[in-house]
């Protein structure tokens, strides 16, 4: 069948994958996709903004929206503003997809603000996804653990699986599919995000630096793109602008002699080469914007809108 001219038993439709931070939704839209576009780091809370990805067969057209963390109590101005687009996805979802690890404990596996997000789920079906199972050895650990999330009544299926290893991979896309309408291709197959390159560089250029720099630096960094130019020949020119609160933190980020600043450049630049399939000449700036997560205005420039 012509991908482009789906059958009359097609579906496509909106999945929010939801949860707390670190829980595995980045890792799971990767593997779903088969390629990586969500930028993943050990770190809670790398995910800020909502990264659409789709996942295109010939029976099927799944978006799926991978969110920010939800957070018990946002402490900034920019957590407010994710768990705002958290809550925006779940109106915007057919399917909500809430994810929580195989090896925690049921009653931690959700926020104390909970209730609300399924208030805003209201009519939605809600499916949930039991991830990391790789960890827990042998299959029949899973046993009581699906029996104390089978409890939870707002769920229609409980689907346990591992992004890591692929494990039930296909049969969560077949369960998702079951509770998507009838409906043509809402984008091109060939087409995996709706996002242009430049976020993606910036978010990779974030990912570097909440793998190189510890504690509050990389909570306490924004990446604007300057300039991006395409090049017929020769290498893509990329200028970024990385935006810290304080100047202790751009000493840190600039290291001597700006050896701290080279190797962040090196590792982002690689993987930016691998998205793009392009060399790229990669330059980074260091500015401070002080208290920029508790400023309305720049939360706006920076694209974290209400």
């Amino acid at each position: 069948m012509n991908q482009r001219n789906p059958g009359s038993d097609f579906k496509a439709g909106y999945c929010a994958i939801v949860g707390i931070p670190n829980v595995g939704k980045s890792t799971l839209l990767n593997a779903l996709l088969g390629t990586k576009l969500s930028i993943v780091t050990r770190k809670p809370q790398t995910t800020r903004k909502r990264v659409l990805g789709i996942y295109s067969s010939d029976r099927e057209q799944i978006v799926f929206l991978d969110t920010p963390g939800i957070m018990p109590r946002p402490t900034t101005l920019l957590h407010q503003t994710m768990l705002r687009d958290v809550r925006r996805s779940f109106g915007d979802a057919d399917v909500i997809l809430v994810l929580a690890e195989a090896n925690v404990l049921a009653e931690k596996a959700f926020p104390s603000s909970w209730d609300e997000y399924i208030k805003a789920a209201a009519g939605k079906t809600m499916i949930l996804a039991l991830s990391k199972t790789d960890l827990l050895g042998e299959k029949k650990a899973l046993f009581p653990i699906l029996q104390a999330y089978g409890d939870r009544k707002e769920f229609l299926e409980i689907i346990p699986l591992s992004a890591k290893t692929g494990y039930n991979l296909k049969e969560l896309v077949a369960t998702l599919r079951k509770h998507l309408p009838a409906h043509q291709q809402l984008f091109d197959p060939e087409q995996l995000s709706d996002q242009q390159d430049r976020f993606f560089v910036a978010e990779f250029i974030r990912e570097a630096i909440f793998q190189k720099f510890k504690e509050e630096i990389p909570y306490s960094t924004e990446v604007q793109i300057a300039e991006f130019k395409e090049r017929r020949a020769g290498k893509w020119f990329i200028d970024a602008n990385i935006i810290v609160e304080r100047d202790s933190q751009k000493a840190i980020l600039i290291g001597r002699n700006g050896e701290a600043l080279k190797s962040l450049g090196t590792t982002a630049r690689r993987e930016i080469e691998r998205f793009l399939a392009m060399p790229v000449y990669l330059e980074l700036h260091v500015k401070t914007k002080r208290d920029w997560r508790q400023d309305k205005q720049a939360l706006a420039e920076f694209g974290y809108h209400e």
